[in-house]
């Protein structure tokens, strides 16, 4: 997006955050050290203003001529940034002619830079390419998506994933489930789980979630069999059993065999994929063997033609953990913007700029 805008004769203000810093500037939270980096990336000396507004920042945007490049310093040391402070805003729309938001990751936060600048630029708003090819790769799967079309979520918690499965029971054909989430769909369906997580007071929306899907004709597949442990460690013992059958004392880590090649089989006979969450604790080595056959299974869907979509944290860093990511046709930058996306929800950086 940058090359491009520099390509066709412009000059670039960029902004951006780094971290949660508490009060004010600080050192090791500052955009200054980025300035090599970029520089090299881009093929330009870039400047650095060590403020994002006031007059070193005026002056320097101002001076700006075509092909050069300025870096404002963390939007985060003004408080007004996270607040949405218009005034704040203001003055940053100041520097700049045209506003570009290419921040998918962060456009579900009604931030100063994200949300509210856009309102001063009427008719000179736009997205850049990461933003356009994020919302476009999620309406794919969402409004386009060829059948049959696959969802497999897993992670810790149904809480997080819950609006997801809601949102999702009307636009797709299977729903694959793993992760810790899955122990609170077993309880839901009376089976036995052993020390493995629940969320109790999340049972009832669980079934809730099971009967709307039998009702539209989603096929919900819940795990049949688990790698279970004595402790939460790589090192613990390990066996496998039935999903529904845990002894008390014994925790699920990973989806057992059985399911891995049920999932595969679903996974390898979709024509668009989305992955959102892993499906056991992958990052202890020995609970792994479930997200890595799904992470295969998705590649090998796409290198036959299905389109697939990779989203949130966990999933991505299992997808480049497998060497995978680019066999795969879209790993999404952006974890919770994605997930509140696919929940329905307006996101405030991308209504900004379609208004």
């Amino acid at each position: 997006t940058i090359k491009k805008v520099l390509d066709e004769g412009g000059a670039v203000i960029l902004m951006s955050h780094l971290g949660r810093p508490k009060e004010g500037p600080e050192e090791k939270f500052s955009l200054k050290h980025l300035v090599p980096y970029l520089s090299k990336k881009l093929g330009v000396d870039v400047q650095f203003a060590d403020d994002c507004i006031g007059q070193q920042a005026k002056e320097k945007a101002g001076a700006l001529k075509p092909g050069q490049v300025l870096l404002l310093e963390n939007l985060r040391f003004y408080k007004e940034e996270t607040k949405g402070d218009e005034a704040f805003a203001k003055k940053l729309a100041s520097l700049a002619d045209v506003y570009m938001n290419d921040a998918f990751g962060t456009a579900h936060r009604a931030h100063a830079s994200t949300a509210i600048i856009a309102q001063f630029f009427p008719n000179d708003k736009i997205f850049g390419y990461i933003m356009g090819n994020e919302l476009a790769s999620i309406n794919k799967v969402l409004t386009e998506g060829k059948k049959p079309i696959t969802a497999i979520l897993g992670g810790a918690k149904v809480s997080g994933k819950i609006e997801i499965v809601n949102n999702l029971l009307n636009k797709v054909d299977h729903i694959l489930i793993g992760g810790g989430m899955m122990f609170t769909f077993i309880k839901a369906l009376g089976g036995k789980v052993g020390n493995s997580l629940v969320e109790d007071d999340l049972i009832e929306t669980a079934r809730k979630a099971m009967a709307k899907a039998d009702e539209l004709g989603v096929i919900m597949h819940i795990p049949t069999d688990a790698v279970i442990a004595d402790k939460f460690d790589n090192n613990a013992s390990r066996k496998f059993c039935k999903s529904h059958e845990i002894p008390d004392g014994w925790m699920g880590l990973d989806i057992g065999p059985e399911t891995g090649q049920a999932f595969k089989d679903v996974i390898e006979n979709s024509s668009t994929i989305l992955w959102n969450g892993p499906m056991g604790v992958f990052e202890m080595d020995n609970f792994a063997s479930g997200t890595c056959e799904v992470a295969h299974a998705i590649a090998n869907a796409t290198a036959k033609g299905a389109f697939s979509l990779i989203g949130g944290g966990d999933s991505v860093a299992a997808i480049n953990k497998y060497e995978l990511a680019d066999k795969v046709s879209y790993v999404s930058t952006g974890g919770g913007a994605m997930l509140e996306y696919i929940e329905g929800k307006t996101l405030p950086g991308v209504a900004a700029v379609e208004e």
